[in-house]
């Protein structure tokens, strides 16, 4: 099968900055694929290379197994829906929709049905003729999808789309954009630095570092099983041992451990027996309903934090913040690392 997208030894050079740093991987059909990364780490000029928004220095990016490293946004078949929207506040919703299949010559009938079409299809049918301005965010985001989709783009390229909105909101379109996703069939191209939207969202995630990937996969994957310090840290925030403490604590490898797995006790309870354990002072401890976390300034000298259940903290009401307590694990809890290629 001929893949969606494809990048090969793909760089994008800004003076002295690698925005994207010989770059490699292959996108499927129907794919939803995220971008994942802090600012500055080149998932969005990634983007910005596959809608033709820019063009690589080296290497080829392919779109249907055709390069199109040359050929201009307009003769791609590829939308982009951005963090701001880019609606035209002048237009009602309808006519915003409609807006690419005017720009294509579409017939005023058939346009204006393909884009009611379309708000039915977002949940927004009986917004038609309102402006952008009497419409709510989460409402304005559906209307720049349904104008993004109107055309039948076979990718389309979603830049931070969720930025703008508050929690609850965000949450509740991400279960939308799934669906719709789903329900449509196009491959998706999703670029955030929110971890948690990458790994309820997409098939697999690339996490950008450097202009490089450090690691892609699908997100369980990347969150039991990452590669790098980087990773380990960036998804779902494990603690690291470095080589050093690693050897400290009885293993031969630098290892990243979620603070799921970590019991916490009093520092004079001997760890189970198999465990891998070490001590520390308790930093702080912030409650998070079902569970708490526990941050624990360790001898070693890194700063871990342990996820405590409600029935297991109440055995511990007695260890004030600045007692002492013992950390321990189940060995195979411990994942290796390698050494990150951002590095």
């Amino acid at each position: 099968m001929t893949s969606a997208i494809e990048f090969r030894a793909v760089s994008r050079v800004f003076g002295e900055v690698r925005a994207v740093d010989d770059v490699s991987f292959a996108i499927e059909p129907g794919e939803f694929f995220a971008m994942l990364g802090p600012s500055g780490s080149g998932k969005t000029s990634c983007l910005r290379l596959v809608a033709g928004f820019d063009a690589p220095d080296r290497g080829e990016v392919l779109l249907d197994g055709q390069d199109v490293s040359a050929v201009p946004p307009y003769d791609r078949n590829v939308n982009t829906v951005f963090q701001d929207y880019a609606l035209f506040p002048h237009m009602t919703v309808l006519q915003n929709v409609a807006y690419g299949p005017r720009v294509k010559g579409v017939e005023r009938g058939e346009r204006e049905q393909r884009a009611r079409e379309m708000l039915e299809l977002v949940q927004l049918g009986a917004l038609g003729e309102r402006r952008p301005a009497q419409l709510s965010g989460g409402q304005r985001q559906r209307v720049a999808l349904a104008r993004a989709l109107i055309n039948r783009p076979k990718v389309l390229l979603l830049d931070e789309p969720l930025g703008a909105l508050d929690l609850k909101l965000r949450e509740e379109m991400q279960i939308e954009l799934k669906s719709l996703q789903k329900k449509l069939g196009i491959t998706f191209v999703y670029v955030t630095h929110d971890q948690g939207e990458a790994l309820s969202m997409a098939d697999r995630v690339a996490v950008f570092n450097k202009g490089k990937i450090e690691q892609l996969a699908a997100p369980r994957e990347l969150y039991t099983r990452p590669r790098t310090e980087f990773v380990a840290r960036f998804v779902g925030g494990a603690n690291v041992a470095s080589a050093a403490m690693a050897q400290q604590l009885g293993s031969s490898m630098p290892f990243a451990l979620r603070g799921e797995h970590i019991t916490v006790r009093a520092e004079n309870m001997p760890a189970p027996p198999g465990a891998l354990s070490t001590a520390g002072a308790v930093v702080a401890v912030q409650y998070h309903g079902a569970v708490s976390r526990w941050q624990v300034q360790l001898d070693t000298g890194a700063l871990w934090s342990a996820l405590v259940s409600e029935e297991d903290a109440r055995s511990l009401s007695g260890i004030p913040v600045g007692g002492r307590v013992r950390l321990s694990w189940p060995r195979e809890a411990a994942v290796d690392l390698a050494e990150s290629p951002g590095a």
